[in-house]
């Protein structure tokens, strides 16, 4: 019996000691053992979605399953989506006045998002701008692109001619919804695609890898940053940046050897002028044909 009663002490002394190490281990004032205590959760999909007035189909799972993929992956992606989120404010004011003025439904600045998170970014394939506008595509809209001058670059010039190019694939397609898959694949592309498969309604077409995803994306982008709040993002009103619409403008039509030199005319830095007008992506300004130029001078 004694040595049972050793036993049974050694038991429980070896029981005790575990469980303390396993409780020194635990965070104090938590009976959390997570390493990392992050609430990670399915997007709600109980809801009508829709891209432009137009409807996603409701009892249609393939179309549902592809838009949760796009809410997942947008809504976890934390530092790009935030980032666009913040951009929004500053970038949406001007981008919804000019599609009004073109008539373009106010959801296709979603479009921007899905393609440059709302940055004057430059892709592999030679997309540049937050519209992501190809060299032969920006040009045949009226864009100037040179060695010291990329309109891409240009918001107001660049959301313009996306507009334009928008509302021409939604009068030749018929709807929003081609409209920005032909935005991503091209209208000739998407055409070929519609007649092959005899149907024109995007979620019946079984298209490219980017383009079969990008309308979700679209849909995803717009449904976090209408509501960031409902997908986990808690910004207060400080949070997010303001427009960059403190400036005057400046008309030039001679040539300007040094922009350096000309910012510091002005009374600002290089810095800051490159800011304003990031269509500037040289030094200089030649500007051999003396074009009249529009100069954003922020006030200091």
């Amino acid at each position: 019996m004694k040595n049972v009663a050793t036993g049974i002490n050694i038991a429980l002394t070896a029981t005790l000691l575990a469980t303390l190490l396993l409780s020194s281990r635990q965070p104090e004032n938590s009976s959390d053992t997570r390493e990392l205590p992050q609430v990670i959760r399915s997007v709600n999909l109980n809801r009508n979605f829709s891209l432009a007035g137009e409807a996603l189909p409701a009892n249609n799972d393939d179309a549902l399953d592809r838009l949760e993929r796009e809410l997942t992956i947008n809504t976890y992606g934390h530092a790009n989506t935030l980032m666009a989120i913040k951009y929004s404010s500053r970038y949406f004011p001007t981008i919804e006045r000019i599609l009004r003025e073109e008539r373009v439904h106010d959801d296709m600045k979603y479009v921007a998002v899905a393609e440059s998170n709302l940055r004057n970014s430059s892709s592999s394939a030679g997309a540049r701008g937050m519209w992501q506008f190809m060299r032969e595509t920006a040009v045949s809209l009226g864009l100037e692109i040179n060695n010291e001058v990329d309109e891409r670059n240009h918001l107001e010039k660049s959301t313009r001619a996306a507009a334009i190019y928008l509302r021409r694939y939604k009068e030749r397609f018929g709807s929003w919804t081609l409209a920005a898959a032909a935005y991503n694949m091209g209208g000739g592309g998407l055409s070929s695609e519609v007649q092959r498969q005899l149907s024109s309604n995007y979620y019946d077409l079984n298209l490219n890898e980017e383009t079969g995803r990008y309308v979700f994306r679209v849909i995803a982008f717009k449904e976090i940053i209408s509501r960031p709040l409902d997908f986990g993002y808690q910004l207060d009103p400080v949070d997010y940046y303001p427009p960059l619409d403190d400036y005057r403008i400046i008309t030039i039509s001679e040539p300007i050897p040094s922009l350096g030199e000309f910012a510091r005319r002005y009374g600002i830095s290089y810095r800051s002028l490159k800011l304003y007008n990031p269509w500037l992506i040289s030094d200089k300004l030649t500007n051999p044909n003396r074009k009249t130029y529009e100069i954003k001078i922020p006030y200091q």
